[in-house]
């Protein structure tokens, strides 16, 4: 079995006015992608436009990464939301993104939800087809970040819309393959992370609560490995995955 070609995303741009959340300086330096926040769970002028400046420094990959109208719950709490009203929602901010995007000559690459809505639309086929349509918005290239064997893949694949398998290194999967979504992460090990990252590159298999694995999903031969900046040592974590990754693709003639 051929490992998994993969890249390392950040949540990035997710202070607020004289507030920060995570060190972007050093996480920008450890991945591959960087998911900028758009406004609406955290983020705002100056702090996008900050955020796509540092992403530009580093030669990192921008994707937007819209949320649910919730700057208090920072996006994860769920909310009753018809699709239509969703893709409005989101068109506005990954449009208010893009303009910074100009500003600095750079391009849109994708486009992942944040928190709740993530969850949300991974379920829901309706919800789903509304985000993915927005990446056909913006671009016939511009990719949707979301996870394996869900309504996000179904949704991209119907709509022709490339789509990017996702996993978690910083979060737990439940015995079932449910993505647990909490709204404060706590600390996970580097040892935990570096056996879950190994298993997942060259097994293709998932981790859950109790020791248990689960498949990727089928016909995955990409994915894209998300550290959060907000989980305790985040830096830290992505400078490791990013390592393993870098590693792993390097000896599969990926890199």
């Amino acid at each position: 079995m051929a490992p998994l070609k993969a890249t390392v995303n950040c949540d990035m741009g997710e202070g607020f006015s004289l507030y920060k959340a995570g060190d972007d300086e050093a996480l920008m330096k450890h991945i591959h992608l960087a998911n900028i926040a758009c406004g609406f769970h955290a983020s705002d002028f100056s702090v996008m436009n900050a955020t796509v400046a540092l992403a530009k420094e580093n030669n990192v990959v921008i994707g937007a990464h819209p949320s649910l109208p919730d700057l208090q719950g920072f996006g994860r709490r769920e909310m009753a939301i018809e699709p239509d009203e969703l893709k409005s929602c989101f068109i506005y901010q990954v449009g208010a993104l893009t303009g910074f995007l100009k500003l600095h000559g750079l391009r849109l690459n994708h486009i992942k939800p944040h928190g709740a809505v993530y969850g949300q639309t991974s379920r829901s086929l309706p919800l789903a087809r509304a985000v993915v349509e927005v990446a056909k918005v913006f671009g016939d290239d511009v990719a949707f970040v979301g996870i394996a064997g869900s309504a996000h893949q179904t949704a991209a694949e119907e709509l022709g819309v490339k789509f990017i398998p996702e996993w978690f290194a910083d979060l737990d999967y439940s015995p079932e393959g449910k993505l647990l979504i909490t709204k404060k992460h706590d600390p996970v090990s580097q040892d935990v992370v570096k056996d879950r990252v190994l298993r997942l590159l060259n097994e293709k298999l998932v981790t859950t609560v109790g020791g248990g694995f689960l498949p990727l999903g089928e016909n995955v031969d990409e994915v894209s490995i998300c550290c959060h900046s907000d989980t305790p040592g985040a830096a830290e974590i992505a400078q490791l995955v990013k390592k393993l990754v870098d590693e792993s693709n390097l000896s599969a003639g990926y890199a």
